[in-house]
Parts: C-alpha cells; structure tokens; sequence
C-alpha cells in the first residue's frame, strides 16, 4: 500500500528542462514560475505525465511494507537491503534518510542542479570507489523497485524461496505414494515398509519396471511423514476411517433457538462392566437423547441391547416429568432449581414431586439408520407425537456430532468414576475388572439418573454461551430458563395415558399369584375378579395386555379390554 503524494503551493519541481516553483493551484490548473521569473500554467495531468517531471526535496515516499513479511528473511539480507535504502534515497532526495533538513546535499546530488540520471551516475561512481562496483542500470532497478515496492524491493528474496512441500522427491513417488494412503484408509494398519513395497508396485504398473527410481530408505521414510498429512496411516485404523469420512471445512453449525427444536439420540456401549440380570458381568449399551437448543440429556437408558421398544420407551421418559426417588436430595427436586417450576406446575400438577430435569417435547429428532431408530415401533411413536423423524445419511456421523460428543462425555465425568470401568479400548483396561464391586443394572441404572440430575443439568456447558456475554457460559437448566421465556411458550408434558402406551407391552396370564414379568411376581387386590380368567382377546390366546418399564420395575399397567381401559 503506497501513500498519498500532495502538490502544494511552494513545492519545487522539474518541469521542461527547469526547476520551477508552484506558486498556484486552481482546480486542476497549476501555475508555476521557473528560476527566471518567467510563469506558465499547465494541467496537473499533463504536468503530472510530463517526461522528466520530478518533485525536488521531498520526503521519498515508499509503500509501507506489510506486517509480517519479513519473517524467515536472514537478519543480514535485510541489513543490506537497509544500506541500499540510505544510498536510493540519497539518489532521489539528494539527502540521506536521517540528514537535518538544513543539510545541504553533498556535491553531485543537489536536485536543484543536478537531474536524476546525473545522480544516479555519481552514486555510481561513488560505491565503485567504496568497492562495491555497480551499473547504472543495476542501480537504476534497485531506484525502480524501491519507490514501488519500498525495503521490499531491495531484499534479495532468492534466499527466502519457499521450497516444495516434498522437497526435491520425484513427483510420480509422491503420487504413487499418495495413492497408497488412499488405498490404505480401509484396510488394517500396515507399516511404512508395506507402503514402500506398495508404492513401488504402483510406479511398475504405471510407468514400468526401473523406469522412476525409488528413494532410498530413510529418504522415503522422510517424504512418508510429509504426505500423511496426519491421516494416521500407520496408527488406528478407526482414527483413519474417522478423519477420511470428515467432510471438507468449512463447517457449518445449525442453531437452535428453543427447547425440543431439534434433538439427537444415539446409542454406544457403556465403558463399564455390570451384573446383568443372570448375575453374570457383561456390558450394556447406552442410549441417549440430548436437546440442542440446551444441551440438557432429556432421557438416557441402559439395556444388554437396544430395541426399538427401548427407543420409544426413551421418547416417552423425555415428555414426561422426572419423579423423585427415594434417597435423592432435595436440592434435585425441580422447585429448588432455576427451571420455572411455579409456572409449569400450574399447567401440571405432576411436577409438583418432580425432579430437575425439564420437560422437552421434541419438534425433530435426528438419529442414525440403525434398526433400532428406523424401526416401525419408533417411526409410529414419533408419528403419534407429531415429531419430525430425521435420519442421518449413511456413515456420516457430523450429522448429529452433538449426542456423539455427549454420550463421550458420559464417558469422561461419569464411568471412570464407577465400580467396573473398562476404559476406551482394550489398552486402556485393567486387569480382572470384573472382579471388582460391579453395579446391577437398575442400580447403574439409578446412578446414572442421579448424575444426570446433579452433575450434568448443573454444569456450566461451553456450548451455551449468549453473544452478548460470551466470557460466561450456561448450564442447561440456565439455559432452558432462558429459552422458555424467550420462545413464549412452555411444553406440555405426556399425559399419563399416552405414556402407558409408548410402554413396551406384552400378553401374560393372570395367575392365582398375580402376574410373573422377568421373573418378578405383580399382585394387586384389584386383580381378584380376574384371576385365571380370559381377557376375550381370542387373537392373542385370551392373555391379558401389560405394560412394563423396564426401568421401572415397581409397578405394571394391566389393560381390561372388558371395560374399554
């Protein structure tokens, strides 16, 4: 960027052979008197374009040269740029950079009396008697370069040349080399060895045997850490797959402005070994569903293996209040907590005894096409909630990187604190877990429920951030606070009814005992007139429809088709 030169009323210039002085300016009409008293006026333009116009003892004025572009330049390349800078300045001004203004110019360079061709060959013959032989040609280019470029354009920028990413390696190797990566993103994790036979094989079928010559070991190992470009080429192979699915930046963000506007659920197994309800150790799967708009966890459930039933079970435990259970803290309840509860227990009576979990009824839900999600139990459960059911695209899993990130932290904060943790992988697990104290599954259950109450609602998020204030950041009780009042409306939660029919059900006998689910035993006295009697559902054998939660083994919900309930 060049600054501005000014014309003005006193300057000195050459003009037509002469020194002449601007001793007018009107619009774009100049009139100048030359040494002898003799005036004219001209056109700025044609002034300004005339050969040899020139602006005499002036400040030189250079473009300024950007931040920055300096750096890798060697300390003593830009002292000699500086030392031709005092000589062209010199050249130009007839003084040196930092010479007092009353400083005459030194013999042969005084603008008044000598033109810029006569100063220039002085200079000239001046650095060939220092010892630094120059052409007036060259010392003209170096004026040239400087007045467009400033200490730019004196800088020898041969030694800051930028050299090849691959340095001087042949460009058919990197190629072929390239090619292997490629080729390796799906396969097992192989060594940089394999990928050197790999390459070579390539450059034979393409070019011929002998034709390009391999490097040598050590060269092909460097130009390897070159190429990878940190694809994990030779580390994990899920990493590898990982990074080749991420799609190219930049990357976009959808943003949602009220609670249930877009939710995500997923599934992943949990990093901690339980006793399942053979009393034996196994894993379990954790499925989760998060709101966008508040990060909030609005249900999370552990199963040997998701079902579809599962899933819906999910969905109705998210519409409907959380209780509070025995042995939980008062401070969970939702009247202790920042969620509006006074406003929401007018509209129902049922958060009266609720925990600090808030009530979100999902407009979209965005999942993956496992069985599980694509199923015809939960496509009909979110139809019958007027929820917008949105899978992802095939083995894209940006598509809802927010759940991911979630059941991860769940990881993070929650398992490695728990009896039984396994770690990430099998490097990460420790010897004989399941030795340890290990949790049943409705405990784990239980505890996951809690931490989700006291931990996770009450942490402040790094997601939830206003623009307005963005040093602080929100939890998602805060942050659901803040939207309900915002959006101008509050969600109404499921009612009990159609909570019972979200519940997985299945046809069972009602025995003299009562009702065997799991092998727990269900008895009530308003069994008694329909004990051992037939329901008259012929299609399924005359047994009796229950509901159950599996995570909720308390209590049953038996349907008498002889009273329409």
């Amino acid at each position: 960027m060049s600054r501005a030169r000014m014309l003005r009323v006193g300057d000195r210039v050459r003009f037509d052979g002469l020194i002449q002085t601007v001793v007018g300016l009107s619009g774009t009409l100049v009139r100048l008197v030359d040494e002898r008293g003799r005036g004219s006026v001209v056109h700025l333009p044609y002034l300004l374009a005339a050969d040899g116009f020139e602006q005499l003892g002036e400040r030189v004025e250079v473009p300024l040269l950007p931040a920055g572009s300096l750096h890798g330049v060697p300390p003593e390349v830009i002292e000699e740029a500086q030392w031709w800078e005092r000589h062209i300045i010199e050249v130009i001004t007839g003084r040196p950079p930092d010479a007092q203004p009353s400083v005459l110019p030194r013999l042969g360079y005084d603008p008044t009396t000598r033109s810029l061709v006569q100063r220039e060959q002085a200079k000239a013959t001046e650095l060939a008697a220092q010892g630094h032989a120059v052409s007036i040609r060259t010392l003209q280019r170096k004026r040239q370069r400087y007045e467009a470029q400033g200490l730019a354009g004196l800088i020898d920028w041969r030694v800051d040349r930028h050299r090849s990413l691959h340095g001087r390696a042949d460009s058919r190797v990197v190629e072929a080399l390239q090619q292997a990566i490629v080729e390796a993103t799906d396969r097992s994790t192989r060594t940089v060895a394999y990928l050197q036979w790999r390459v070579e094989q390539i450059l034979t079928a393409q070019h011929g045997a002998g034709v390009v010559a391999m490097p040598s070991r050590a060269t092909f190992y460097r130009l390897f850490e070159k190429v990878k470009a940190g694809r994990h080429t030779i580390g994990s192979a899920r990493t590898r797959r990982s990074l080749a699915n991420r799609p190219a930046g930049p990357f976009g963000a959808v943003a949602a402005l009220r609670p249930g506007e877009l939710m995500q659920m997923d599934s992943t197994p949990l990093d901690v070994l339980v006793l399942l309800p053979g009393g034996v150790p196994g894993r379990v799967e954790l499925t989760g569903m998060v709101d966008l708009a508040t990060r909030s966890i609005t249900a999370a459930v552990l199963r040997p293996t998701t079902k579809s039933v599962d899933a819906s079970l999910l969905l109705a435990r998210t519409v409907t209040p959380e209780p509070m259970r025995p042995g939980w803290a008062q401070a969970l309840a939702m009247s202790r907590s920042v969620l509006p509860h006074r406003r929401l227990l007018e509209l129902d009576q049922r958060l009266e005894h609720a925990a600090a979990r808030p009530v979100i009824v999902p407009e979209t839900i965005v999942c993956d096409r496992g069985n599980v999600f694509i199923s015809h139990n939960f496509r009909a459960a979110c139809a019958s909630l007027g929820i917008n059911f949105q899978p992802a695209h095939p083995h894209t899993p940006t598509d809802k990187p927010h759940i991911e990130r979630t059941l991860e932290s769940v990881s993070t904060l929650f398992c490695q604190f728990v009896s039984g943790y396994l770690g990430r992988s099998a490097e990460h697990r420790g010897r004989r877990v399941e030795d340890e104290p290990l949790w049943s599954l409705l405990e784990l259950q239980e505890l996951l429920d809690e931490w989700i109450l006291a931990v996770w609602q009450h942490r402040a998020h790094d997601g939830l951030r206003d623009p307005v204030t963005p040093g602080r950041s929100y939890t998602p009780n805060e942050r659901y606070a803040t939207l309900v009042e915002a959006a101008g409306y509050v969600p109404v939660a499921l009612s009990a009814q159609d909570y019972i029919e979200l519940l997985p059900a299945r046809w069972q006998a009602i025995n003299s005992y009562g009702i065997k689910i799991n092998h727990r035993v269900y008895d009530s006295a308003e069994l008694n007139p329909w004990r051992r009697q037939s329901s008259g559902v012929v299609a399924k054998k005359n047994l009796w429809e229950v509901h159950h939660d599996p995570y909720d083994v308390s209590q049953i919900w038996v349907r008498n088709h002889h009273q329409g309930g």
